[in-house]
Formats: structure tokens, C-alpha cells, sequence
């Protein structure tokens, strides 16, 4: 488990959920961009509820080890949305390379 620290409260939620905002917080200041995300914790009571946060440019997210002993918390769903928004703000190009097309071309000039 772990707890995200986020303006002056702590959040216990599981590793994965909390790497995932990690991941896409650093996305969204890469983007210069800002968006409330919902994810799963545990209240202080030990029920499990959610919580919504800002992240973006000017979050200070720290996510730090808790101390918890029980079930790990997990959401596989709220991991792969996050995965999927991160993706989308660093898309990949990928190409086809034909080495001899491209010295043929590079020949020409």
C-alpha cells in the first residue's frame, strides 16, 4: 500500500493505483495540463471509499510506502484509465523503414 500525499492529506490507496498517478501526474506537467482524477483509498475508518484530486503542472505528489498490514488495495480498471490518459498525452509514432527504399531515395540527391 501506499500513501499519496497530496495538500496536506494523506491518501492510503494500493502501489499500482498510486504508480499510475504518478505516471500521469508527470504527463499532464509535461502537457502543460490539469485534470481531476477519482481513485480508490481506504478511510481512516479502514472502509474503502474514493477520492478525488487535481493533478497536473503545479501538483506536489508524493507517494510514499504506508505502513498498512492487510489486503492490497486494487483496481485494475482505474490503472489501465489512467495508462490509457497517459498514453494518449505521449503518443508514439511508429514507422515502416525499408533500409533499401531510404538508401535509394538518399542516392538520388
Amino acid at each position: 500500500m501506499k500513501r499519496i500525499m497530496y495538500a496536506g492529506s494523506e491518501l492510503l490507496t494500493g502501489d499500482a493505483i498510486a504508480a499510475a498517478v504518478m505516471r500521469y501526474s508527470k504527463a499532464l506537467a509535461d502537457a502543460d495540463a490539469a485534470e481531476t482524477v477519482e481513485i480508490p483509498v481506504v478511510k481512516a475508518d479502514g472502509s474503502r471509499g474514493a477520492a478525488t484530486i487535481l493533478v497536473g503542472p503545479a501538483s506536489q505528489i508524493v507517494a510514499v510506502d504506508g505502513e498498512e498490514s492487510g489486503d492490497e488495495m486494487e483496481d485494475p480498471e482505474v490503472v489501465a484509465g489512467l495508462d490509457e490518459k497517459t498514453r494518449r498525452l505521449h503518443p508514439v509514432a511508429r514507422t515502416e523503414e525499408d533500409p533499401d527504399t531510404v538508401d535509394d531515395w538518399i542516392s538520388e540527391y
